[in-house]
């Protein structure tokens, strides 16, 4: 057991999700018309549910309300925030529309937004399990990012001050829970049984959101998920599926602790406790007398996940799939950064590092969205290929994903968001962990492969269709001939047999007549079967543009 002293204790709770942007569009068909894209009604689509009876955050708290930069001098959260980017990152992953009411076009794909917190108000986070352990930590920021592919992450930043290790773990590992994976987590304590938003205003508290963890089911393949997520993302229906968690049971943990250097040994740098105590943070472990795992596999897991460039002055930074931790000891001036501007440290944590972790965890939820797609445009295919032919709104469900992964490739992913080695090292660690380059190798590997499949598939189609209008020729044109050659005016004994026959050659005249006529309309009975057993290809081409652009998009939506 640790007994080290937390001076400052502040995490962000991430919680990304993915709106299923078909069903919403359902929902709210007077939002999103013909002409609008997705991006643009989520203003509105929000705006929608700002009437404090819509639900007990907005009449608690209020509502999310747009937070795009719109400052840009040298002390401004803006110039800060986006001067060490590159400036294609820039225009990118920053939210910076005229919120002044300019009709100019946003170039940003994303939204971001806030609930402010009111100075006179105090929002608590609490938790507590059936062993009696417990903790109530101050939210600090309220923050949620949309982006015009349907992926959202709920940002929860807490802050906590002089406090245990113990407790600060306990803090980072419970509150992170967003449902319970079995009714064992809650009996044995290893999630809480309560946790609670709470407002307290004049010394007088009201709860905003209640959960408690005591029963749920799955709706069809979706968790029971906690009241404190589903009251925040009110403007989203979760029991009709408008949204749906990206990972699994818990939001991933980005925290930042400060060690008190008057509760640590002399040379607790380079001690194993310090390590060991890294290690729990890392991991999101309760506290304990040492490493939770094999002591070796630990140190070797932590030799490719923790950052060191800082590791001399008791900094250190950490990266796994599920969190991302910032340590330090005590706060001090480094170098020539001053106190007096703030630890650098901790505003690193908040601004840069937290944008860059952000944007991560978005390629991440992307990409597991884009793993999904994929699989269930791939059964629908599979089961037309069962029925022996494949939709056009399949096909085009397998094309707009392609074309969306290419639009994601080209333009939200970056290998390189900053130009300092620092930034770089660290979005790298985190990506690394998250596996985001080969998981973007394999979706793309899956749709260059679809895309071959479906480019065979049109070829086969293709010949199919020159034979079909071949056959066709061939059958009208043969018709054409031979009536154009009955239609002749030959003279002598071939016109008297067949146009002016007497008493012995009229079976002839009409045998001949019944002929031609019987060939004539079977050649064109025989071109509107092809056309009508074929209607589905023909169609297509038959059909307005606007009509076939509404069809796109209905089966974009499906995938």
């Amino acid at each position: 057991m640790s007994s080290a002293r937390i001076l400052h204790l502040h995490s962000y709770f991430l919680f990304p999700f993915s709106i299923d942007k078909r069903i919403v569009s359902e929902q709210h068909p007077a939002i999103w018309s013909e002409v609008r894209h997705w991006i643009d009604g989520l203003d509105e689509w929000i705006g929608a549910h700002h009437s404090p009876g819509s639900s007990t955050i907005v009449g608690k708290l209020g509502p999310w309300r747009r937070s795009a930069y719109s400052r840009f001098d040298m002390d401004s959260p803006a110039y800060q925030d986006m001067v060490f980017f590159h400036p294609f990152v820039r225009r990118v992953f920053f939210d910076t529309a005229d919120v002044s009411g300019s009709t100019e076009e946003a170039e940003s794909l994303l939204r971001c937004y806030t609930i402010p917190l009111d100075p006179d108000k105090k929002l608590w986070f609490h938790a507590g399990d059936v062993k009696g352990r417990s903790a109530t930590v101050n939210v600090s920021e309220l923050r949620l990012f949309l982006f015009a592919n349907g992926i959202g992450v709920l940002s929860i930043g807490v802050e906590a001050f002089n406090l245990s290790s113990r407790q600060a773990l306990w803090i980072n590992e419970s509150m992170r829970k967003v449902y319970a994976s079995s009714g064992r987590q809650v009996r044995e304590g290893r999630i809480p049984n309560r946790m609670t938003l709470t407002v307290e205003t004049d010394g007088k508290s009201e709860t905003v959101s209640e959960e408690s963890f005591a029963q749920g089911e799955m709706t069809g393949f979706l968790p029971p998920l906690s009241r404190n997520i589903t009251s925040l993302i009110y403007f989203a229906d979760y029991a009709k599926g408008e949204f749906e968690p990206v990972l699994d049971e818990r939001m991933i943990v980005y925290s930042y602790l400060a060690l008190d250097p008057a509760s640590l040994p002399p040379d607790y740098i380079n001690s194993e406790a310090y390590q060991i105590l890294l290690s729990r943070f890392l991991y999101v472990d309760p506290d304990g007398s040492g490493y939770r795992y094999e002591p070796q596999f630990v140190k070797e897991q932590m030799d490719r996940q923790m950052y060191r460039r800082w590791a001399h002055q008791g900094t250190w930074y950490g990266f796994t799939s599920y969190s991302n931790v910032t340590a330090a000891i005590g706060t001090f001036e480094c170098d020539e950064h001053t106190l007096r501007e703030g630890f650098l440290v901790h505003r690193m944590f908040n601004t840069r590092y937290y944008l860059m972790a952000l944007v991560a965890l978005f390629y991440r939820a992307t990409l597991l969205s884009f793993e999904e797609r994929t699989a269930l445009v791939s059964k629908r295919l599979y089961l037309d290929e069962e029925d022996g032919k494949l939709t056009s709104e399949n096909i085009r469900s397998a094309t707009d994903l392609r074309a969306e992964f290419l639009h994601f490739s080209n333009y939200w992913y970056f290998d390189e968001l900053a130009n300092k080695d620092e930034e770089i090292e660290h979005f790298a660690l985190q990506c690394q962990q998250y596996r985001i380059e080969p998981i973007k190798t394999e979706i793309e590997g899956e749709l260059e492969k679809l895309n071959a499949s479906l480019q065979e598939y049109s070829a086969f189609r293709s010949t199919e269709a020159v034979n079909r209008l071949a056959l066709l020729s061939l059958i009208m044109g043969g018709g054409a001939v031979l009536t154009g050659f009955f239609g002749m005016n030959f003279g002598r004994y071939f016109g008297q047999v067949f146009f002016q026959p007497d008493q012995r050659s009229l079976y002839i005249h009409y045998l001949a007549i019944a002929m031609v006529a019987l060939l004539s309309f079977g050649a064109i009975a025989f071109g509107f079967y092809m056309v009508i057993a074929n209607w589905s290809d023909y169609r297509e081409i038959l059909l307005p543009s606007r009509r076939r652009a509404r069809l796109r998009r209905t089966a974009r939506r499906r995938s």
